[in-house]
């Protein structure tokens, strides 16, 4: 549970997380009378203990103090970027309840619970970026980043006074863009903060989509090692859910693959950002899709010997999202290897992942010329690919350039789309389709998804990518 930041010191914040676990607790156990009186469905439980990998992270309030040393490097480069971007002023509002996604990234990462808390760029035209916070309570950590009295003043006076001293041409707001993170700021606000810019607010207000996409596309060497450690988490959890230690083959369902992901992210204190997903292949089942992908399964199948199960699952944690799909095959009786006919399969997507890493991929080149080379490649090789590979980091959607099938050539973006950026995270999501001699000839999807960095000589994994068939026996 996350404590609003007007409560009382660390000491006290740890009693009221440990009360309010208890008390959660006590309202999880129920007698069997109590079960019979509720609606909600009985199914085998699957404990998740904690994960090994989980140890690695650091405390929540070590996470706070990490990503709060991150600001002072991120604060150094955005003057560079209002300047790039010919903004003069840039405000970031978070709203009680209704949070910004850009607040934990340019500012503490702690909650803000004021009704309006502003956070306002200003560039004075000098060598320094003025950054002033007008927020409904006094909070000690803003003024180490933020001008930020003990006693607030109001935005109806604050706004009016930057205005008026610094007359900014172009003045950017979260609006107007075309990701949730780029069009965050609520009408009502807009017209608050349009009214006291001043009658020539048309004229001034810009969307500052461009600018958040290199602020968060930006990443910094201090924030590897704990991505990393992320990726490793997310790597060993994928790992235990596609195991005999969750799945017993002809008894556990994808629904109980799926409540066991979620109880081991409780148990390693972090969260998800989408619903983990399973996909079931079988000899002689149909295709089912799902805008031009394969369907995810329901959470009723029953994983059977001789499956192929697909996960496709990430965390949340110290402000990163991670993203990763791995495949699982389910060893028949009297099997004790995978047909070679999937391990072919396997091969394809591996392949794929080479060429449009490592051949075609290099800092600077556009994602549609990376896209083309790669899928023309694939096509004198005889392999069916797709590819939709996307920025990563902050957002497990993230903003920045995507190899994609979708967006490579958005008409918007110009012929060849944007550019790649040295040092951006990127999940590598593609597949490749294979028939299988061992299935009559069945096509199967070999779907992976890595995380990755950008380097002058390609994309790196952050973890090996999976080589070989994890197995279910």
């Amino acid at each position: 549970m996350m404590i609003p930041r007007r409560s009382a010191p660390s000491l006290a914040l740890a009693t009221l997380a440990t009360l309010a676990a208890l008390t959660l607790a006590t309202l999880l156990v129920a007698t069997p009378a109590q079960a019979q009186m509720t609606d909600v469905p009985q199914r085998r439980t699957i404990a998740a203990r904690r994960d090994p990998f989980a140890s690695a992270l650091p405390s929540w309030s070590e996470q706070i103090r990490v990503r709060e040393s991150w600001l002072d490097k991120r604060h150094e480069m955005l003057l560079g970027m209002m300047r790039r971007h010919d903004l003069q002023m840039w405000i970031v509002v978070n709203e009680e309840f209704h949070n910004d996604p850009l607040a934990e990234f340019i500012a503490p990462p702690r909650l803000y619970t004021g009704n309006r808390d502003f956070f306002i760029f200003v560039d004075t035209g000098g060598t320094a970026l003025r950054r002033i916070a007008v927020t409904g309570y006094s909070e000690d950590n803003l003024k180490r980043w933020f001008e930020s009295p003990d006693e607030p003043r109001p935005i109806t006076t604050v706004l009016p006074e930057l205005v008026k001293r610094y007359q900014p041409k172009r003045i950017a707001l979260g609006s107007g863009g075309k990701r949730g993170v780029t069009r965050s700021l609520s009408h009502d606000t807009w017209v608050d903060l349009t009214t006291l810019i001043g009658p020539d607010a048309p004229q001034r207000v810009v969307p500052a989509a461009d600018l958040i996409e290199e602020y968060l596309d930006t990443r910094i060497p201090e924030e590897m090692p704990y991505y990393t450690r992320a990726v490793q988490l997310t790597e060993s959890l994928a790992r235990r859910a596609l195991s005999n230690e969750v799945i017993v083959p002809g008894k556990t369902t994808v629904g109980e693959v799926r409540n066991w992901l979620y109880d081991a992210l409780w148990a390693a204190g972090v969260r998800t950002w989408f619903q983990p997903d399973l996909r079931v292949q079988r000899r002689g089942m149909g295709k089912a899709s799902s805008r031009g992908f394969l369907a995810v399964a329901p959470e009723s199948t029953v994983i059977r010997r001789g499956d192929v199960v697909h996960l496709d699952f990430g965390i949340s944690v110290m402000g990163f999202d991670t993203d990763w799909q791995k495949m699982a095959y389910v060893l028949k009786a009297g099997e004790r290897d995978v047909p070679a006919g999937l391990k072919a399969a396997m091969k394809n997507s591996h392949t794929l992942q080479d060429v449009m890493m490592k051949t075609y991929s290099r800092p600077g080149v556009p994602v549609a010329d990376v896209y083309d080379s790669t899928m023309a490649d694939m096509k004198r090789r005889g392999i069916t690919a797709m590819i939709y590979s996307h920025p990563i980091g902050n957002q497990g959607h993230g903003l920045g350039a995507a190899i994609d099938f979708r967006s490579a050539q958005r008409p918007e973006l110009g012929a060849s789309g944007k550019k790649l950026r040295k040092g951006s995270y990127i999940s590598i999501e593609l597949n490749t389709r294979t028939p299988v001699a061992e299935w009559e000839g069945q096509d199967v999807f070999v779907m992976f998804e890595d995380d990755a960095h950008l380097t002058d000589d390609g994309w790196v994994f952050f973890r090996p990518r999976q080589e070989s068939w994890y197995l279910i026996r």
